[in-house]
């Protein structure tokens, strides 16, 4: 898959056919939108390709609503790739793009990337006051040459995938029930950074995950995981929260790998959530934490046991 960060130059001049969104999450209805661009791509006999844009659209022109993305630049651009996808636009976002006539940003577009085919979500609109809706970029397809087809929400439980529903279930800790509506679990990336390594002198050792502060985590609370290192699959209880039993302010995300004692700092980790155990809670004393620790830790082999 080729990226490209601009349109100041051609990324190609043979025909594509495109699919356009913020596409944050990379949920099933994102997914169907972009197999249904790759699989008229194929039909056609040309390229597909995805344009999306960093930062997100929501936080330029909703700011003050503090929208924190449900993926990492590099997790959206590794699913998306994984969908056999060409090109990649990851084009800046500014308040400049915000006032940009929609026609005047689909000209744009069209010189860097010739299009045969437009495919949008239902719904959809871009450019100034959200003008670039559905019947209007229809029309300047006709000006340009290219076609729009539009693709219906996907449905789960008769309720429609979106990343609002996504981030709602995150808020409550219902990562479980995150698994359908993203066709894959929650996950979350990161180096792991040195700690205070208190839980390895009570007996659990953990990994301290340097999450970047503007990623949405699920709840406070301890869940079943599974710690991914490079190729390597090991289960996990994890840990979110402020740890309010050694007066903690900081969030933190530590995750205690199951039969596992190497050293782990520095390196990458990407945390998968199955499932969660329980909310965060305050201990009158290190060992009623250390019980229920273990607890958890027999409770989530359990379960991680179960799935496989």
């Amino acid at each position: 898959m080729q990226v490209a960060y601009s349109l100041d130059r051609p990324i190609t001049d043979q025909p594509v056919v495109l699919t356009m969104g913020k596409f944050d999450g990379m949920h099933g209805g994102h997914q169907l939108l972009i197999r249904r661009a790759v699989e008229r791509a194929h039909q056609l006999g040309l390229s597909s390709a995805v344009l999306t844009w960093d930062p997100s659209p929501d936080a330029v022109v909703h700011p003050e609503r503090q929208i924190m993305p449900l993926t990492s630049p590099n997790e959206r651009r590794a699913l998306i790739e994984a969908l056999d996808v060409t090109y990649l636009l990851l084009l800046p976002f500014t308040r400049e793009t915000m006032a940009t006539p929609a026609d005047v940003y689909m000209r744009q577009l069209h010189a860097a990337l010739p299009l045969r085919e437009l495919w949008v979500g239902e719904g959809f609109s871009m450019g100034r006051k959200r003008e670039g809706n559905i019947p209007r970029l229809m029309e300047i397809g006709r000006e340009l040459g290219y076609t729009v087809g539009t693709v219906s929400a996907k449905l789960v439980d008769d309720v429609r995938v979106s990343s609002t529903r996504v981030r709602d279930l995150l808020r409550e800790g219902r990562v479980a029930e995150i698994v359908p509506l993203l066709e894959r679990p929650f996950a979350l990336e990161g180096p792991v950074i040195h700690g205070d390594a208190r839980g390895r002198t009570i007996g659990f050792p953990t990994a301290n995950v340097a999450v970047p502060s503007d990623h949405a985590l699920p709840a406070d609370g301890v869940y079943a995981c599974y710690v991914y290192l490079g190729h390597e699959r090991h289960a996990a209880v994890t840990n979110i929260g402020v740890r309010p039993t050694f007066a903690g302010l900081q969030r933190r995300v530590e995750t205690h790998l199951l039969d596992f004692d190497r050293d782990l700092y520095g390196q990458m980790v990407r945390l998968s959530f199955i499932e969660r155990l329980r909310g965060e809670q305050k201990f009158n004393g290190i060992d009623e934490l250390v019980a229920q620790i273990g607890r958890d830790v027999a409770q989530g082999r359990e379960l991680l046991q179960s799935e496989n």
